[in-house]
């Protein structure tokens, strides 16, 4: 019974660490320390129309996590890449929480 509780424990700590189960506390501190100098409060103070208001996201096919993780990790036009200075970890935990704050309205 000891063994199956065990492997219960570590599938469900395996399966957190997969895509999809993000740290937005994480990624609130990664996004403070990285991004809020141009996204603060899901604005873009370089290009405006390009926030992070959940429409916009949408209108340019930017609400999922992979476009998100995509754009983070290699950057674009004048955002630069962070693929080199964060792990994939922040960077998906960035992705989450932009997402849910793109939800809520960046309230």
């Amino acid at each position: 019974m000891k063994t199956f509780f065990t492997s219960v424990l570590f599938c469900t700590i395996f399966a957190f660490q997969q895509k999809g189960f993000a740290d937005t506390v994480n990624g609130e501190k990664i996004f403070s320390a990285n991004c809020s100098a141009c996204h603060l409060g899901g604005n873009n103070v370089i290009m405006p129309d390009k926030n992070l208001k959940e429409d916009v996201l949408e209108a340019n096919g930017m609400k999922s996590q992979d476009a998100i993780i995509y754009q983070v990790t290699n950057g674009k036009n004048a955002m630069p890449a962070f693929g080199g200075r964060l792990s994939d970890s922040d960077v998906q935990d960035v992705a989450a929480y932009v997402l849910e704050q793109a939800g809520k309205g960046w309230d």
